[in-house]
């Protein structure tokens, strides 16, 4: 593998992003990125703006980060676009929401396919409305040959309601309980298949993890932006990963230094 990222990848790059590409190592960069996309409203209210604003404002980071991750050759790249709980939230957010991601899988279907992203949806996605549905299902369908980076949405979503649906699954197959693992756990939830997320990345300074993915970030390294996710850019997402690649990841572990006997008790 090469020691420097390929920076031919990046057309236009500014000085300042060409230094922080420089810095990143290709050997210690992330397999799977998660994000929690947070500061969508409050972009709006600064800008006196309806808070529908900041989320079609957001489509623009999404689409950044998207691209980024796949020129960087990233493995997957999870966004928590919807949560379980938003669904409480007033009616004309949530349609103008749903109505905002059917026109981005449709819109993004051809980029997708043309950079070779498979495109996968999480949760309890059975509540989306008709059109919303149907469109990220056809998008799952386009792009599943595709070879590169995985790119999943997490709609209508909940950390507690996947390991109760996981749950329930186990038990509707009858699994002695005596018997089960955490592998076999692990083959219910949505994320089946997929990689741990190595870095969880949280826009606009709140510091919580919001139910996102609460199984599969037990040893995620975390890191946090006051950024709010309309203003998220790719520089963003590499001083995440910048930041990932200087983490000392022990996984619980204890390292012992080494002692040279020769040298000991000196």
């Amino acid at each position: 593998m090469s020691s420097r990222i390929d920076l031919d990848r990046f057309p236009d790059l500014a000085d300042e992003e060409r230094g922080l590409l420089e810095r990143l190592d290709p050997a210690r960069l992330p397999r799977h990125v998660a994000v929690i996309m947070d500061g969508n409203g409050r972009w709006a209210r600064e800008r006196y703006l309806p808070r529908v604003a900041g989320h079609r404002a957001g489509i623009d980071a999404v689409r950044e980060t998207v691209e980024t991750a796949a020129q960087l050759g990233l493995e997957c790249l999870t966004l928590y676009a919807f949560s379980h709980e938003n669904w409480k939230r007033p009616r004309l957010e949530v349609s103008t929401l749903m109505s905002l991601l059917r026109e981005y899988v449709i819109r993004e279907r051809e980029t997708l396919l043309r950079n070779d992203i498979r495109f996968r949806f999480i949760g309890r996605t059975e509540q989306l409305p008709g059109k919303a549905l149907d469109a990220v299902t056809d998008a799952v369908r386009a792009t599943a040959h595709c070879k590169g980076l995985t790119f999943t949405v997490a709609l209508s979503y909940g950390g507690r309601q996947e390991i109760v649906d996981a749950a329930r699954a186990l038990l509707r197959d009858g699994v002695d309980a005596d018997a089960l693992d955490e592998s076999q756990f692990e083959s219910r939830l949505y994320t089946a298949g997929m990689p741990d997320p190595d870095l969880l990345i949280r826009t606009s300074g709140e510091m919580r993890v919001s139910n996102f993915l609460l199984w599969q970030i037990a040893y995620a390294e975390i890191w946090v932006t006051q950024t709010l996710w309309p203003d998220f850019r790719r520089r963003h997402l590499w001083e995440a990963i910048e930041a990932y690649g200087r983490r000392d990841r022990r996984f619980g572990r204890v390292v012992e230094p080494v002692v040279d006997p020769a040298t000991e008790g000196r």
